[in-house]
């Protein structure tokens, strides 16, 4: 009898385990294939030429806050038992009676419509490849703010692959031959905007991510609540933005001005980034989140090859690429203390 109960418990933990392992590897497909279809669909929604106006990114930020803010309601409303009683509950509980909780997220979310914005006008002016290797600097940015803000210790590993990524990073944007072909279609000023456009959607990337780090310890809400926050207010800062700098073409041409089916894919994909990032933080451990973003720009390289063909690889970039690579891996690398040490 006691044999049987053994061999239950046995099945049952290497079922749970198998699961948790399907998960991990779920959520870490989900995130490659997340990060680099909005790349690509991002990056070709800005370049291909049509009749028409184009749409604003501007107005595509809104849409997609409002689509997060549904998604994390739904979410809610799940862990809720499908019920609207308590559904409604819970969003009074833990967003209206708790105002200064609340007024926290205004900082992150503010930051992080910023950065939304940010990578459109990159993306408008970088090919998607040199782009995703140039946005894992936000590795070093959010390394530097946790250093300061949540007083974290990073080991000798860690401080290394910053070094790394900081000279692969340099490697991929050094001027080459193949960059004088490109410039016929992108003036050399564009080519500076994209870039100072992806280096301050890195340093808002850190602070705001360290930042919402910080809040999620110092208070017991759920990750879903606290996107339903910052959905509200990013809304809010993205509808100001809409009527501040494209308010002129609003009133001409209408909010959903240019949008089709590619648009609505953006949005959908932007919508779900936060989504899958948490997802990826709950089941995943930082080596695998590494080998995700390694096969992103992998992928992002070869399709902005082979199908956008606005990018040409050098010699160079490859090396500054797996340099980029080796550090994503480097800085998730745990070393686990070797085992009963011999005394002498």
């Amino acid at each position: 009898m006691s044999n049987r109960l053994k061999n239950k418990r046995k099945s049952k933990e290497s079922e749970s385990q198998e699961m948790s392992t399907n998960l991990k590897y779920l959520s870490l497909g989900i995130l490659v294939f997340q990060t680099t279809s909005l790349v690509l669909t991002m990056r070709y929604s800005r370049t291909l030429k049509e009749e028409g106006p184009r749409y604003l990114s501007s107005t595509a930020v809104v849409i997609a806050e409002l689509l997060k803010i549904l998604t994390c309601v739904l979410l809610v409303y799940k862990d809720s038992k499908c019920n609207l009683r308590t559904l409604n509950r819970v969003l009074h509980d833990e967003i209206l009676n708790k105002p200064m909780e609340t007024l926290k997220l205004a900082i992150p979310s503010g930051i992080y419509t910023l950065q939304n914005n940010l990578l459109y006008v990159a993306l408008s002016n970088l090919d998607a490849a040199t782009y995703q290797v140039t946005y894992q600097l936000k590795i070093l940015t959010t390394a530097l703010f946790s250093v300061s803000m949540l007083s974290k210790k990073l080991g000798v590993y860690q401080w290394l692959s910053l070094v790394i990524l900081m000279t692969g990073v340099a490697f991929v944007q050094w001027p080459s031959d193949s960059q004088a072909t490109a410039a016929k279609e992108h003036s050399a000023g564009s080519q500076f905007v994209g870039l100072m456009a992806v280096l301050i959607a890195c340093f808002s990337s850190g602070f705001a991510g360290v930042y919402f780090e910080k809040i999620l310890k110092e208070t017991k809400q759920s990750v879903w609540i606290r996107n339903i926050q910052l959905g509200f207010f990013g809304s809010i800062f993205g509808l100001m933005g809409v009527y501040i700098y494209d308010g002129e073409q609003l009133s001409k041409n209408g909010f959903f001005q240019g949008y089709n089916k590619l648009t609505w894919i953006v949005v959908v994909l932007q919508a779900l980034g936060g989504l899958v990032i948490a997802a990826v933080i709950k089941y995943a451990d930082n080596i695998l989140k590494g080998f995700a973003t390694s096969l992103s720009i992998i992928l992002s390289t070869l399709i902005s090859y082979f199908w956008l063909q606005d990018f040409v690889p050098t010699s160079v970039f490859f090396f500054g690429a797996v340099l980029v690579i080796a550090a994503t891996f480097l800085y998730g690398y745990d070393p686990k203390p070797a085992g009963n040490p011999i005394k002498a």
